[in-house]
């Protein structure tokens, strides 16, 4: 039954992914004059780009690392292009439409049209090329977040906690070791108290990161208070007992479903992923579960990699609850959906005297362009009062 839904799941992935590129290949190859085999090469192309990542991801089966490796990478890309593209396209027809019930186009556009889907053509090209290049610029360079929150709390012996928070590396095929010593090097550079890590470190296949050993740069992280981490989606997807063993042997303490008291002060709460039920057929716990044997008088801190259950958690007394997973869309527009599913896409909230944050994520998922927000490290300063 399980296969038989993931089958279902890949094969409307694939018709809706073919189906949205043969729309942009068939607009592109209508502006394309025809003769000196201008039409052949742009086909050509566009099959090389469309299908990229699909061989590369089936590929990476039978392929060697490194060629399957270049495919994932370059169909990466290609879906930022198909998204503006797609959009571009859709905004054209739209106006063609419109101006069949209208005639509001100027004739020196509608007299020469092929002339104008040339020219069209050459414009949106460079300027999606352009856009595409700024988005992978920011992509590489994640911002540093800073945030200042009080516990109304006092705490025996502390008065504040400094935290270094990431979530969504991704770490795999496209985002490597070398991404990931970057982020480290910016992480020690705040001279954190404690790293918390809120799920989704490794992508959805850990085979390139065991075969380069990527996550060893982890254990550079230097934090008096430790690394503390959670299961995201994607390590379910890509098997959630070998990625936390992988993760644990790298220096990060995986909380699943569990919490511990760090320096007498605070508790960390680490909630296994949502979606652990769809890949384990059991359960998480609830948040009540987690946090009624806790002492309420100490700072709860909640790792939780999906931003849900925002009552139950101030309900249930958490002080500050940390999430990533939406990405805040990666890539605008996809922030309003985002923004339309869950309570909290990106940024900061205070419910009651809890506090809630959901980062942008410091890596990425597909394309390694980031479009309307940046990847960060979020810096947070928490007082006690």
């Amino acid at each position: 039954m399980k296969t038989s839904i993931a089958i279902i799941f890949v094969s409307i992935v694939l018709l809706v992914y073919s189906s949205v590129n043969y729309y942009i290949f068939i607009r592109g190859y209508h502006s394309i004059p025809e003769g000196k085999n201008y039409r052949i090469i742009y086909t050509s192309i566009f099959l090389i780009l469309a299908t990229s990542f699909v061989i590369g991801r089936f590929g990476m089966y039978f392929l060697p690392e490194k060629l399957s490796t270049i495919f994932i990478r370059v169909g990466s890309f290609w879906m930022a292009f198909m998204l503006y593209f797609f959009l571009l396209v859709l905004v054209f027809d739209i106006i063609k439409g419109v101006h069949h019930f209208t005639n509001f186009l100027p004739s020196v556009i509608t007299d020469s049209m092929l002339k104008t889907k040339q020219i069209l053509f050459i414009i949106s090209v460079i300027s999606i090329g352009l856009l595409v290049l700024g988005g992978h610029i920011n992509a590489l360079n994640p911002r540093i977040k800073k945030l200042n929150l009080n516990i109304e709390k006092n705490i025996e012996g502390r008065s504040n906690l400094q935290i270094a928070l990431i979530s969504d590396l991704h770490l795999g095929y496209v985002i490597d070791r070398k991404y990931l010593a970057k982020v480290v090097k910016k992480i020690n550079n705040l001279d954190p108290d404690i790293v918390l890590l809120a799920g989704d470190m490794l992508d959805e296949d850990i085979k390139p990161v065991l075969s380069k050993n990527m996550g060893k740069e982890f254990l550079k992280l230097k934090a008096p208070l430790g690394v503390i981490g959670i299961t995201g989606n994607h390590e379910y997807i890509g098997n959630a007992e070998k990625s936390c063993k992988y993760l644990e042997d790298c220096g990060v303490k995986i909380l699943r479903d569990s919490s511990v008291l760090v320096d007498n002060s605070f508790y960390i709460i680490g909630r296994e992923d949502r979606d652990k039920k769809r890949y384990s057929k059991t359960d998480r716990q609830n948040i009540n579960a987690l946090s009624e044997h806790l002492d309420k008088s100490k700072a709860l801190i909640m790792l939780d990699h999906q931003p849900y259950d925002f009552d139950e958690k101030e309900n249930a007394g958490i002080d500050l609850s940390l999430h990533g997973h939406t990405h805040h869309g990666q890539m605008w527009p996809l922030s309003f959906i985002t923004k339309a599913i869950f309570k909290l896409s990106w940024g900061h909230l205070q419910q009651g005297k809890s506090h809630f944050y959901t980062s942008s994520g410091v890596g990425g998922w597909g394309p390694r362009v980031r479009i309307g927000n940046r990847p960060e490290i979020v810096f947070i300063e928490l007082t006690f009062n």
